[in-house]
């Protein structure tokens, strides 16, 4: 085989290789695997918790001390008419030190660590938040399928439809006008179709926006269970767990820990931190020569009678009372949410079981009943029409329920923090 033609089957090849890849269902374990990796968002909270933890190498770092070097004495005018501007200078050397007393940057330290922990507990919060959306772009994706594979099979099946009846009017069975109005309701069923379509197509954008994926919607497919689960969990276990696992629970009872710790540190840092200042001297003035050199010392205290740092301390005191208060606030939510989402999962669980053990079977057995009894005459076009309506208001309806359904435990699984119902 010539060198070129060998080229071309192995580009070949690699194209065909990379649609099939690109083409390959996402399932939701993929998804939600890809969204945490590539999702900028997330990408960019996460780096708050990184910000935390540089702000407790801040907080446990130590006063720095002050260095000063100073000069007196040098001469501005010849002594004796001699020009020694050195002769007679002194230098000194300086050195001072804030010695923080009370633990404060062990209370600053205890600060920041609680900090840090409130930042993972904000971006669990936020993950579980944007999975939650993602989560609904998913099933909105497969519910568009769904929805799309009834209105091909309806236009399918009335495609067939109007094909007997075209043969009846041939036959002379059926007026010219019913086979009219058979042929202008097609027109609907391929608009339900047209709409599905876009409908998915829409769904899968918003799905790719929210994976960051650049994939052509042409080539990108999701595959799951559209289905409803019999899963069996009582309500007081979904809100002890949700007391256990919300994050943004936790992020409630942390904000309550830290403020407690700045109410310490402010309370610390109304204390007297002294100021520990030692020297070396060179002054060649003195007529005592062994005087040339000194080396001293000092420790000085700042007079706290004004400022004591009072108004940090009501401060912080009034937010340990604000952070509990929010705390409750946060448990009463995280437990309204649990019911209100439980009730909702409740009450469209029983809808999608009673259409699956009655509705649907019942729309089946009256459209093929009429449909039977409209081929042979026994029944009007109108009777037959409203039966085909029916099926597929059923239909549709089953198809909505069960988004209805997968929505609704996806937000209970938000709402007790971690995945419940899968």
């Amino acid at each position: 085989m010539p060198t070129f033609c060998k080229t071309a089957a192995g580009s070949a090849l690699l194209v065909l290789c990379a649609l099939a890849y690109a083409a390959e269902p996402l399932t939701w374990d993929v998804a939600r695997a890809r969204f945490q990796a590539q999702n900028p968002t997330l990408a960019a909270d996460k780096l708050s918790i990184d910000e935390a933890a540089a702000q407790q190498i801040t907080a446990f770092l130590r006063p720095n001390p002050t260095l000063t070097l100073s000069s007196d004495g040098t001469q501005v005018a010849p002594y004796k008419g001699v020009w020694q501007p050195l002769a007679g200078t002194q230098y000194q050397a300086s050195v001072n030190y804030l010695h923080e007393r009370a633990r404060k940057r062990e209370m600053r330290l205890e600060s920041a660590q609680t900090g840090r922990r409130i930042a993972e507990s904000d971006h669990a919060a936020l993950e579980s938040t944007l999975l939650f959306e993602l989560r609904g772009a998913f099933i909105a994706t497969l519910k568009a399928k769904g929805v799309l594979h009834l209105a091909e099979q309806s236009l399918t099946y009335y495609d067939h439809i109007l094909d007997i009846s075209r043969s009846r009017f041939k036959s002379g069975d059926i007026a010219q006008v019913d086979l009219d109005r058979l042929e202008l309701q097609r027109s609907q069923y391929q608009a339900d179709l047209q709409m599905a379509e876009v409908n998915l197509r829409t769904a899968k954008i918003q799905l790719l926006m929210l994976l960051n994926d650049g994939t052509p919607v042409e080539q990108f497919n999701v595959a799951g269970t559209f289905d409803s689960s019999d899963t069996q969990i009582s309500c007081e276990e979904l809100r002890k767990a949700a007391l256990e696992q919300r994050p943004d629970l936790k992020a409630a009872l942390l904000a309550v820990e830290k403020a407690t710790s700045d109410h310490k540190l402010a309370l610390a840092n109304g204390s007297t931190d002294p100021t520990l200042s030692t020297w070396y001297t060179y002054n060649p003035s003195f007529n005592n020569p062994y005087a040339h050199q000194t080396v001293g010392g000092s420790i000085s205290f700042p007079l706290r009678l004004f400022d004591r740092n009072q108004g940090e301390k009501l401060r912080t005191e009034l937010d340990i009372t604000r952070s509990q208060y929010l705390r409750e606030a946060a448990k009463a939510q995280v437990l309204s949410d649990v019911d209100s989402g439980y009730a909702t999962l409740e009450t469209t669980q029983t809808l999608v079981r009673s259409y699956k053990a009655q509705y649907l079977q019942q729309s089946v057995r009256i459209r093929d009943t009429i449909l039977y009894s409209y081929q042979r005459g026994g029944a009007s076009l109108l009777e037959f029409l409203s039966a085909e309506s029916e099926y597929r208001s059923v239909q549709l309806t089953y198809l909505n329920l069960i988004g209805a359904y997968l929505t609704a435990a996806a937000q209970l699984n938000l709402a007790v923090g971690r995945e419940v119902i899968p």
